[in-house]
């Protein structure tokens, strides 16, 4: 299993509170030190810890994702043509995307990964889909290079592909 591979499932393992891969008695220790004893508090009372101090306040998930491009108006309209993804709004009480609730793997990568594939991209995101054999038709009709799915027990099934610039996509559809 490569390495980049083998990460993510590390994280996907600790974002889930499963074991997707064997890890040894360390490992083990430190995924069950980082579950949460009891459920997340609500945002609108602070929780005490034992100590009595107030417990730090975290970000509620993400309000978006801004990156560069070398046209943005066409690749902004690949991403609405091919993915359904919305683009910002464009007039006062326009919407914005609305995605659906689920995990969000959140995770910094080695400097030198290959795992996004171009070494001058810094980032890569990934996306959760339904349906992977119909989104993955759906782009292929259009003419757009998906590599074949791969399937992870536990995990799910993920396929990749690049936008107009380059910019490495992971979609997911989770088990």
């Amino acid at each position: 299993m490569s390495f980049q591979r083998r990460q993510l499932l590390q994280i996907l393992s600790y974002t889930f509170g499963v074991s997707f891969i064997p890890q040894n008695k360390l490992a083990m220790a430190a995924q069950n030190s980082a579950q949460p004893a009891s459920p997340v508090p609500s945002a609108k009372a602070p929780a005490k810890h034992e100590s009595g101090a107030t417990e730090m306040e975290k970000v509620a998930g993400i309000g978006g994702l801004f990156f560069r491009a070398h046209d943005p108006k066409a690749l902004g309209n690949w991403y609405l043509q091919h993915l359904g993804i919305a683009l910002e709004p464009t007039s006062e009480g326009g919407t914005v995307w609305q995605q659906e609730a689920g995990p969000t793997v959140f995770s910094p990568f080695p400097e030198k990964t290959g795992y996004f594939g171009d070494p001058t991209k810094v980032w890569m995101v990934n996306f959760r889909v339904h349906d992977l054999d119909k989104m993955v038709a759906q782009l292929r009709t259009a003419g757009i290079e998906v590599k074949d799915p791969e399937s992870y027990p536990n995990i799910g099934r993920f396929a990749r592909l690049h936008d107009p610039e380059g910019n490495p996509i992971e979609l997911w559809q989770p088990a």
